[in-house]
């Protein structure tokens, strides 16, 4: 079993920037890839973006690619997304999760754990 919490989300205006971070607990993340999608009210969740066991290898989502950055942090067990020139289509609740794949699925269905979320606001 594997705990994911999320945090730094928050509002902000757009071109502004926040760091999200997903702090797993129960077991190691090492043997883990993770995901971070997002979902907006009404909408489906969708890919955001992903990171390979040993963070070697990333993963973005089109309308994210040179605004956001993953990260992760094994040692302290934390999954990072760094997300700079927000806009306000950034707007929803993201979410952290896990796979056992040595690839991140791009597929939400896929991933075994995820946190709650964290909402993320960006105004005009």
């Amino acid at each position: 079993q594997v705990e994911l919490v999320e945090s730094g989300g928050g509002s902000v205006q757009a071109g502004g920037s926040l760091r999200l971070s997903c702090a797993a607990s129960g077991r190691t993340i090492s043997s883990y890839a993770m995901g971070w999608f997002r979902q907006a009210p009404g909408k489906e969740r969708e890919f955001v973006s992903g990171i390979t066991r040993s963070g070697g290898s990333t993963f973005y989502a089109d309308f994210v690619k040179g605004r956001f950055t993953i990260s992760r942090n094994n040692a302290k067990n934390t999954v990072y997304l760094q997300m700079n020139s927000l806009k306000p289509e950034d707007t929803a609740v993201y979410y952290c999760a896990t796979d056992l794949a040595r690839i991140p699925p791009r597929s939400w269905n896929e991933y075994d754990y995820w946190g709650q979320g964290t909402q993320v606001t960006v105004s005009s």
